[in-house]
This record gives structure tokens, sequence and C-alpha cells, in this order.
């Protein structure tokens, strides 16, 4: 069983939404599914199909949900330190082209918000961050094509 890391942070919220399905979701799709048998024939019933994909959705997402948790290597940032780029450390970034400042935590892939900071471990950027460390320039092939940024600071929160 492949072991997947992912931060202190990433892992309650992992637990949080698996709690808030098992508990919350599950009853209430249940109590719709109820809802809809009472109108009667469930071959033309629209409610009731609606409500048992739902289902069938919540119950995945559950299940994958149960596998992550249960694979999960957690990985407490607080007590990591060092000069150079790993799981975990906030990396400060200036886009060598644009003069752009840019700052990213690698994360686990579950757990990975662009919008928030939070990088994916296997993604492009991450992979050539990896092992770097300050004042660092690292290639990046990118969609758009390839980018060159310079590594400013590794912060470790």
């Amino acid at each position: 069983m492949q072991k997947v890391p992912m931060t202190t942070r990433g892992f309650e919220t992992l637990k949080e939404e698996l709690r808030r399905r098992q508990q919350e979701e599950r009853p209430r799709i249940i109590q719709a599914i109820s809802e809809a048998r009472a109108h009667g024939d469930l071959s033309e019933n629209a409610e009731y199909h609606a409500a048992k994909e739902s289902q069938s959705l919540n119950e995945g997402r559950i299940s994958e949900l149960e596998d992550y948790t249960a694979r999960a290597e957690v990985i407490d940032v607080a007590k990591m330190s060092g000069d150079k780029v790993k799981f975990g450390a906030t990396v400060k970034l200036v886009d060598d082209e644009s003069e752009e400042e840019r700052v990213f935590q690698i994360v686990g892939d579950q757990e990975a918000d662009v919008k928030e900071g939070r990088i994916s471990i296997s993604s492009p950027i991450a992979r050539a961050l990896i092992g770097k460390q300050e004042g660092d320039t690292v290639e990046v092939a990118a969609p758009g094509g390839a980018r060159s940024y310079e590594i400013l600071e590794v912060i470790w929160r």
C-alpha cells in the first residue's frame, strides 16, 4: 500500500469532509430517497433517480476519503526546518521574466489549491523546486512554455 504524503492541516481537512459526508450527507440523501419512494412509480420518478445518483456520488467520495486517510503519511511541517526545499516548505519565488513574486507551499495532491498558494508535490514546479535552496534558479516546463524562477526564500511554518 503506497503512502500518501499530506500536511497535518490537509489530513484534518480530509477527516472533516469524511465525517460530514458520513454523518450529515448520508442521512440527508437516505431521507430524500425515502421521500421519493413514497411518490409511487420509481421508473418515472426523477426525484428518486436524482437522489440515487447523489447517493452514488457521495458513497464514492466516502470510499475515496477513507482510502486517503488510511494511507496518509502525515507530515508535521511545524517540526521541519532546513535550507533546502522539500515537502511542506513554503517557497518565495520571483519569475525571472515578469519580476512577479509568488509564494507556494508544497503539499500533498489532495490538498493542493493554487488559488491559496498550495501546490501539489507532483506538479512540475514542485518537482523542479525539490532539493534546491535560496538563490538557486529553476527551469519549469509549463503548458505556456518554459519559465524560470529564482528562489528568494525557503520558509517553514
